[in-house]
């Protein structure tokens, strides 16, 4: 276990906009499944995702060279409201690049909080690779959704707290899995504390899938 990721788990500087969320019984999917079953409720945050960790532990540590020059990032959605707020909260300037296929209540929000906006592309793919080229031209840091090591860390402080609000029996901790950087920063820390706990990674729509029956 890398011992410096752990560091950065509680060093974390999530807390300067994240929340404490709670861990609230399922009732009705606890009695169907005969188990006690927890949701760690990242959708009360503010921009409704765990994504907010990430970016900001990310963007707190930039040098204030790098906040000069300005982030940039290629999102659908949450990883760029993420940002967002994040620059807003630190004062960089933020330069989102979305897909032409996202929603427009996405993009608004994204521009609500400050950032601007570039539409490029009809995939995320395409998006990420204009991104990426922007990135290089003007010099602004890309803040990756999940490759990075303190977005991983950021992400890592939900397992932090779902050890802490839950000090009993615990069987198994589920994770959606995207890209990779919310399971990582949870079994990182996780597996420290209470390696007999397992961490299963769950495709976000068979998941959704399971518990709708």
């Amino acid at each position: 276990m890398p011992l410096n990721y752990l560091e950065k788990i509680l060093r974390a500087k999530v807390y300067e906009v994240a929340i404490v969320t709670p861990l609230d019984l399922a009732t009705s999917l606890s009695e169907r499944l005969a188990n006690t079953v927890l949701l760690k409720r990242e959708d009360l945050q503010s921009v409704f995702s765990f994504k907010l960790r990430g970016a900001y532990n990310k963007m707190s540590l930039l040098s204030e060279l790098d906040k000069a020059k300005g982030v940039i990032a290629a999102s659908a959605g949450n990883h760029g409201q993420g940002v967002a707020l994040s620059a807003k909260k630190l004062n960089i300037n933020a330069l989102i690049v979305m897909p032409t296929t996202t929603p427009e209540i996405k993009s608004k929000a994204v521009q609500a909080m400050g950032a601007e906006i570039a539409l490029f592309g009809d995939s995320y793919s395409e998006a990420y690779s204009y991104a990426n080229d922007l990135a290089a031209q003007t010099g602004r840091v890309f803040i990756h959704p999940y490759d990075d090591p303190d977005v991983i860390a950021g992400q890592g402080t939900v397992a932090m707290e779902i050890l802490r609000q839950h000090t009993g029996a615990l069987n198994a901790i589920f994770v959606p899995v995207g890209g990779g950087g919310l399971i990582a920063g949870i079994a990182i820390y996780a597996k420290f504390v209470r390696p007999d706990i397992k961490i299963i990674g769950v495709e976000p729509l068979s998941f959704s899938q399971t518990l709708c029956g």
